[in-house]
Formats: structure tokens, C-alpha cells, sequence
């Protein structure tokens, strides 16, 4: 199935986006968890728009004294704007042996992720840390109604004037390769459009192996499963 608008009307206001991206995480990991090698898995990682209150509650009997610490820390040196990543829609590919590893990432990117240059820099900095590991990676961007390109940012980030990434919508593939004192970032880049065909895409196994990321069975089978087929129209 071609490449669908789903930020914009008629699919906006028939379906919500983050319901198909959490569907559509799923389907990847399944589909990975068939051809991954044996000792090797994948799972998604769906937040959205997280808040976390955190809370401490212990019945208090009669006899006892509520805690009251007698030490307070000073006052913070400084206060500066931090921007948190709430939206996340990725799936992580592990390696089993001597304990789950991360290895490799995909990224499905939201409008939270695109909206100020706070949270595009912020998302940057977590790609770059990511492939600063060694953890290959592949980036995914359906989001038409931002201009915005993350890739781009991470050009940016790793001090790479980029002038041909100035498209919405794009996937993205990343192998990181060398050591710590000869790396170097090998990118598959292709860009996006409505109505196209998704691309086939590489996932680096710890840089050494390729397995074909099939964004367009992944996504089509999204699409029959949340009844898409006609809901664009």
C-alpha cells in the first residue's frame, strides 16, 4: 500500500496518527522477531506525552513517627531550560546472549519530536548517543505536517553542513563503523512522498550484518489491520 497523509484531512480526522504508529511498531517487531538470528529479539517502545508523578505512601501506625529527614540539600546553583523527550515510538533490537544488549533502534518519528528546536535538537542528541554506542539505526519520518528534517539536525549536531535533506518525509538508515579513534557514519537516505511506495531499508546487526527492514509489507499490513483501505477517501 502507498505512502498515506496521515496528518492532514480526510485521514486526520477519521483515524488519530498515534494509534497507527503504535500499531505499526508492533508489526515491525514482529516482523523482525521471523528473520532476526537465533539469540536475537525485537520489541516496541510506545510513550506518549508522559507525565510521571511519583509518589511514596507507607501506612504509619500509631506508635511510630511519620519521617521527618533532618537534612535539606541547599538551593540548585543554577536552573536551566531541559527540554524531555515525551513522545517515543521506536522498536529495539536486542542481543539475548550474556543478557539483553541493545543493539540496533528504529525510530518512528512523531510531531512532538518535530514541533521546536528545543525537542529537534533534543531527539538529535538521543540518535547521536545512540550511534556514538555503536547501535545502528534507521529513522523513519511519515509526519507531512511539519517541515522540519531530523536527519538534517543530526548533520548538524555532528558538525556536517547537509543542503540536500530538506525533505518532510524520509527514511533513513545509519551504520556506525570504525573505534573510538577512526569512527565514521555510513547513512542510506531516501526520501519520502505521499502516494509513493515505502522503501526497503538496511538494519545493521552490530554494524557487521544487513537484514532487509520491510517498511512496505510492515506498513500495508497496518494499514488492512486499522481498515485504512477506504478510511483515506
Amino acid at each position: 500500500m502507498r505512502l498515506l497523509d496521515h496528518f492532514h484531512p480526510p485521514l486526520s480526522q477519521v483515524r488519530h496518527w498515534h494509534a497507527f504508529h503504535n500499531a505499526w511498531a508492533t508489526y515491525i517487531a514482529a516482523g523482525l522477531n521471523q528473520i532476526l538470528p537465533e539469540g536475537w529479539f525485537a520489541e516496541p517502545n510506545i510513550q506518549f506525552g508522559i507525565e510521571i508523578d511519583v509518589a511514596a505512601w507507607s501506612p504509619v501506625a500509631a506508635h511510630e513517627t511519620p519521617f521527618s529527614p533532618q537534612w535539606q540539600p541547599p538551593a540548585p546553583t543554577q536552573t536551566v531550560p531541559l527540554p524531555m523527550l515525551t513522545d517515543r515510538t521506536e522498536i529495539l533490537v536486542y542481543q539475548a546472549e550474556g543478557g539483553p544488549v541493545l543493539a540496533d533502534a528504529i525510530q518512528l518519528v512523531s510531531p512532538a519530536n518535530k514541533d521546536r528546536v528545543q525537542t529537534r535538537s533534543a531527539f538529535a542528541s538521543k540518535i547521536r548517543a545512540y550511534l556514538q554506542e555503536n547501535i545502528g539505526m534507521v529513522g523513519v519520518d511519515i509526519v507531512s505536517s511539519r517541515p522540519a528534517n531530523l536527519h538534517a539536525e543530526l548533520l548538524e549536531s555532528l558538525g556536517q553542513a547537509d543542503t540536500k535533506s530538506a525533505d518532510a518525509i524520509y527514511a533513513v538508515a545509519y551504520r556506525p563503523v570504525g573505534d573510538q579513534t577512526d569512527g565514521s557514519l555510513e547513512i542510506w537516505y531516501q526520501r519520502l512522498g505521499l502516494g509513493e511506495d515505502l522503501p526497503i531499508v538496511p538494519l545493521w546487526l552490530c554494524g557487521e550484518r544487513a537484514l532487509p527492514l520491510d517498511l512496505p509489507a510492515s506498513y500495508s499490513h497496518t494499514c488492512r489491520e486499522q481498515r485504512l483501505e477506504n478510511a483515506a477517501h
